[in-house]
């Protein structure tokens, strides 16, 4: 990798508000910015998730429109990281009113209350907008055709957001809408209860000496969340970048790819892990298949890449289907330096430096 451009990260509109702060990306985002504006940064999650707790979190239902109207008079916010969301792709399956709310009606709720402002709104959208059929690599201009539950109340949330007139009526307040649509993979960073993250959930059977079984033909474009932080408060400040984006990292792997750098990395026994094709996984929920993205069209309007390869180093990526029965091995901690966190520093050494992520 070629030496880091000098791009100081930007400081977002405020006062801030990000929803969804349960979720990996909302949670790091939240971290992100509280760190560096404290109060002006409010946090919102489920009424329900009464375990998520602290300073600048708020519990509010964000398709209860009193509830987060009141919230919006009282602070005044002038933008918004819309992380909302439910990505429980059983849970969407088995209660689909119950995604609609979460994943649709809260967006509706959101372009309701902050009509006739000029509120800055970056929402967090999914690769799994796709069904994964049509060999990956997807670019912005793809049609979507989800196969869960889950991924079809968010990409019918961004076709809202992506017409927003068509659903306030008022054709001058869309015209100064400043949206922004960011269609994540997996974000990899640390979660609020040790349970919400792709690498928490395998780590967890792993630990427990129970087996995890994980996919050869469901692929993603995975990404720290020290990159996708400081990226976010890049987009909320350049309010030219609007419309839709993909914001997955540079590195293909598969779901069991992902277990198996888990593995090894982490020290954790070898025959704990097993993979299978996504169709023995049986039907419920669904799975996708290779939901890759192109994220150059980011790139672009940033002018930088802004996110590093996860896991960063390459010895860390696996060569072959028996990659993680072979040594060296990590350890848990080994782990949770360089899976969990960017080894070169991410989010908290790159603002010092006032760098984005991504070598050129």
């Amino acid at each position: 990798m070629g030496d880091t451009i000098n791009h100081s990260i930007p400081a977002p509109p405020l006062p801030l508000l990000i929803t969804g702060v349960a979720g990996v990306a909302g949670y790091n985002a939240f971290q992100y910015f509280r760190q560096r504006y404290g109060k002006q940064v409010i946090g919102t999650r489920r009424t329900d998730n009464w375990p998520l707790r602290g300073e600048g979190i708020v519990p509010c239902d964000c398709d209860d429109r009193d509830s987060l109207a009141r919230l919006f008079d009282q602070h005044q916010f002038v933008a918004v990281l819309n992380a909302e969301g439910t990505c429980k792709l059983k849970s969407c399956e088995l209660d689909p009113s119950m995604a609609q709310r979460v994943n649709i009606d809260s967006v509706t709720t959101m372009l309701d209350v902050i009509r006739g402002t000029a509120t800055r709104l970056v929402h967090l959208s999914i690769d799994l907008v796709f069904s994964g059929t049509r060999g990956g690599g997807h670019v912005e201009e793809d049609a979507t055709d989800p196969v869960t539950v889950y991924g079809k109340t968010m990409a019918e949330a961004e076709q809202i957001l992506l017409s927003p007139g068509a659903h306030a009526g008022n054709a001058a307040w869309a015209r100064r809408l400043s949206i922004a649509i960011l269609r994540i993979s997996l974000p990899m960073g640390v979660s609020f209860n040790g349970h919400a993250g792709a690498i928490d959930w395998i780590q967890s059977r792993f630990k427990k000496g129970k087996p995890a079984t994980l996919y050869y033909d469901e692929l993603r474009t995975p990404t720290y969340t020290d990159c996708l932080s400081p990226l976010l408060a890049t987009v909320l400040a350049r309010k030219g970048i609007t419309g839709l984006f993909h914001a997955g990292g540079p590195r293909r792997l598969s779901l069991f790819q992902i277990a198996q750098v888990i593995n090894r990395v982490g020290g954790y026994e070898a025959h704990l892990l097993h993979g299978c094709p996504r169709i023995d996984a049986g039907p419920l929920p669904p799975r996708a298949g290779d939901v890759t993205m192109d994220s150059s069209k980011l790139a672009l309007a940033l002018g930088y890449d802004p996110f590093d390869p996860w896991p960063l180093h390459d010895d860390h990526v696996p060569t072959h289907r028996d990659w993680h029965l072979e040594g060296p091995r990590g350890s848990p901690e080994f782990l949770a330096q360089v899976l969990y966190r960017n080894p070169r520093g991410g989010a908290v050494g790159n603002a010092l430096r006032g760098v984005p992520c991504a070598a050129d």
